[in-house]
């Protein structure tokens, strides 16, 4: 998810607890061997033992179509210490499946084997070479195919995100599918797509017959979700309770603090006004939060109310005139 579950949303949601692994946003390969800054740049764990400041794994996602190209890049990034490589087949955008990369190349499953042999060859044996495809780019009838040759290739595990390039992020996912995918290859899968609840997770389990599922949108909207799903007692009555709004708060400051301390000053206030756009689809606090500070864009402004957990944000709702206000809310 590029420009939104980077590693300052990934340090504060493995914070939060629940999550097993991540994948990082994903890199760019196109016909040279990028120099070791690029891959430290999107997944800085790399210089932490590939781990985030809770300790959990962060496997860097190449993008791109040259099987000999991405292979060098994999064994460059694999020697910086990650527990292993993702390949993405499932970017939707446009302009990724233009130059041929992303779910562009569901298209050519002989294309996915080429690369998957030639990445799996470069890495040492003892990091997995995993995948992200989605069902297909116009339908899904290659999605079998598709696993088949991922799995030929020597792919050590398939994340299906269940729709088509054409289907985009639209309900339904069609979890039903991964099933169908599950059984032609040996290859653990973990399926992924819509899910926001717990429920979600139990019906997506039900349906792909995978145990293993992950999570993107819905985690970012409720960071407690993982640890629901994850929760033994789990039920309809208890969701949402996992982490209220107050206990969020601490997790609010860790964000504003490595944003602070990490990105652009002109980047900062964006930043944390995207993620609130986000957690006010679940909590209603974040929605009074967001509307107060959407044309802020003094971080002296937001320090204040990070800091002072929840002030009047009327307070906040009209900057003065010499205040900069932010143009524009980055998605």
């Amino acid at each position: 998810m590029e420009g939104l579950l980077d590693f300052v949303l990934r340090d504060v949601l493995t914070r939060v607890g629940g999550i097993d692994r991540c994948v990082s946003e994903f890199i760019r390969v196109t016909n040279t061997l990028l120099p070791e800054r690029a891959f430290l740049r999107v997944v800085p764990e790399l210089l932490t033992g590939g781990k985030t400041a809770a300790g959990v794994p962060v496997r860097p996602q190449l993008l791109g179509s040259d099987p000999e190209c991405l292979a060098d890049n994999a064994a460059r990034v694999a020697g910086l210490g990650a527990d292993g490589v993702d390949l993405n087949f499932g970017c939707p955008a446009k302009v990724v499946n233009r130059h041929g990369g992303g779910a562009a190349l569901l298209e050519d499953p002989e294309l996915l084997f080429k690369i998957m042999q030639a990445v799996r060859r470069a890495v040492p044996a003892h990091q997995v070479v995993s995948a992200k495809m989605r069902l297909g780019f116009h339908d899904d009838r290659r999605a079998e195919d598709c696993a088949r040759a991922l799995e030929a290739g020597g792919a050590g595990e398939i994340v299906v995100h269940a729709r088509t390039r054409a289907d985009a992020y639209r309900p339904p996912a069609y979890w039903s599918r991964v099933a169908d995918i599950a059984a032609v290859v040996k290859t653990p899968l973990v399926a992924n797509g819509e899910i926001w609840t717990v429920q979600d997770a139990q019906a997506c389990r039900a349906a792909s017959g995978c145990h293993a599922i992950m999570l993107g949108r819905g985690i970012v909207t409720y960071p407690g979700l993982a640890l629901e799903i994850g929760s033994t007692h789990a039920s309809e009555s208890d969701a949402g309770e996992c982490l209220n709004w107050e206990s969020l708060q601490p997790h609010l400051q860790t964000f504003w603090s490595v944003v602070r301390s990490t990105l652009e000053r002109r980047q900062q206030a964006g930043r944390l006004k995207q993620w609130l756009n986000f957690l006010r689809h679940h909590y209603p606090q974040a929605q009074a939060a967001y509307d107060a500070l959407k044309a802020v864009n003094d971080v002296q402004v937001i320090d204040a109310w990070v800091k002072g957990g929840n002030p009047r944000m009327s307070a906040f709702a009209h900057p003065s005139p010499e205040r900069p206000i932010e143009a524009g809310l980055p998605l």
